[in-house]
């Protein structure tokens, strides 16, 4: 084991790419494994706009001099902090140039299996070789966690909103989109403009809209009564997105509940031209029996009042979200979950983001429950990223300072 690095990051995501930057400047050796922005890479619809604004879709560097600005300018993209939303494929190559400048060194290879060994832990890739390292953080997105009400799955001609990446490949046919968050209203914004004949159906009797963004030069008394942070307005937002190491504090339910249903389904302002008298909606719907037709799908629906309808479509778009479920990690060995304290089938960790298992660290969407919403965006990379790499460097401190010796011991 004497190969065996410091740290092994499983994710090139935001928060995986965050970490390297913090723990290469603390110079802890590490190994990273994954391939880099592969969320919004493969999972994302083409023509998609990030939801959060310029400024708060920064990944994370010590000296916090590769933000998302700081790349528009070197590449002549345009950029605003505020109210101009950000392309995905800028957000895309950001990713790539960030990796390339502060986590330079990732092997693009799979990690398989996670399994504890003599004290440390034993990674095997997908290349056929394994890795040793004293510590392993899990930084993955929420790529595992697509979830698809049971009556949705199985049928062929229904996919989860993750798996809308070429919105034009559905020119000229008829698909219903289900939700009435950000994905649903731009996965059908981006359908209807790439030719298909689109419908949402949701069950709630209204669409949400966010407002625009309050700007920082508002008067104090303003920005007192409603502040401005990385995930929205207001004092609620305020602290779940700046106190994430407060939030942890909170009763367990309470924060179950809250990395739930903060922030709940709206769409952003900027969207709401491109969907209102635009997109028909079937308001008040609940999902019954879906079944195929005629080469496409019939999806069976209960109104407010108990009334039957029936939608047909070539295809159903499913925008119902992720939900976080350790037992969807299938590269974490039985054994070692089984060592996993857990909160809401989620990882429950302390405040240093380590699991029940000494050495074993998760961070990002699949500890929601226990920072909160901020880690479900990437906004809270930097918190995420800056905690754990602190904590990593202290641990290799530690092992490194020999133990003092007894008096009296020497030379017994």
């Amino acid at each position: 084991m004497s190969d065996a690095v410091d740290v092994a990051i499983v994710g090139a995501g935001p928060y995986g790419l965050s970490l390297a930057a913090h723990l290469r400047a603390a110079g802890v050796s590490f190994r990273q494994f994954g391939q880099p922005m592969h969320l919004w890479r493969a999972q994302m619809p083409r023509g998609m706009y990030l939801k959060s604004q310029g400024f708060a879709s920064n990944l994370s560097d010590p000296a916090g001099t590769h933000t998302l600005a700081a790349f528009c300018r070197q590449t002549g993209r345009p950029y605003a902090d505020y109210g101009l939303p950000v392309p995905l494929d800028t957000f895309i190559a950001y990713g790539d140039w960030f990796a390339a400048e502060q986590a330079s060194g990732i092997e693009q290879t799979m990690v398989t299996s996670v399994a504890g060994r003599q004290g440390q832990f034993e990674l095997s890739l997908a290349d056929g070789s394994t890795a040793r390292a004293r510590r392993v953080v899990i930084a993955v997105g929420v790529e595992h966690f697509a979830y698809l009400p049971p009556g949705l799955s199985g049928e062929q001609a229904v996919s989860h909103s993750s798996q809308l990446t070429e919105p034009s490949a559905y020119a000229g046919m008829r698909v219903a989109v289900i939700g009435r968050g950000q994905s649903a209203l731009e996965s059908a914004a981006l359908l209807q403009e790439n030719g298909a004949e689109v419908e949402i159906i949701t069950r709630s009797q209204e669409l949400k809209w966010n407002g625009p963004p309050l700007l920082p030069d508002r008067p104090l008394h303003q920005r007192l009564r409603e502040p401005e942070a990385g995930l929205g307005s207001g004092w609620s937002t305020w602290f779940y997105s700046r106190q994430p190491g407060v939030f942890r504090h909170l009763p367990e339910q309470t924060r179950i509940y809250r990395a739930r249903t903060a922030l709940g389904p709206a769409g952003a302002s900027w969207l709401r031209s491109r969907v209102e008298g635009q997109i028909p909606v079937r308001y008040g719907q609940t999902i019954g029996a879906v079944s195929s037709a005629s080469g496409g799908v019939a999806v069976s629906l209960a109104g407010p009042s108990g009334e039957r309808s029936q939608v047909t479509a070539d295809h159903v778009v499913a925008a119902t979200g992720y939900r976080p479920d350790l037992r969807r990690l299938g590269f974490v060995g039985a054994e070692l979950r089984a060592g996993i304290q857990t909160v809401a089938n989620t990882a429950a960790v302390d405040s240093g983001y380590q699991t029940t298992v000494p050495g074993l660290y998760v961070i990002g969407p699949a500890v929601a429950p226990v920072f909160g919403p901020v880690m479900r965006f990437v906004y809270g990379s930097d918190y995420a990223a800056s905690t754990v790499a602190r904590r990593l460097t202290a641990a290799r401190s530690a092992a490194a300072t020999p133990a003092p010796k007894l008096a009296g011991v020497a030379g017994r």
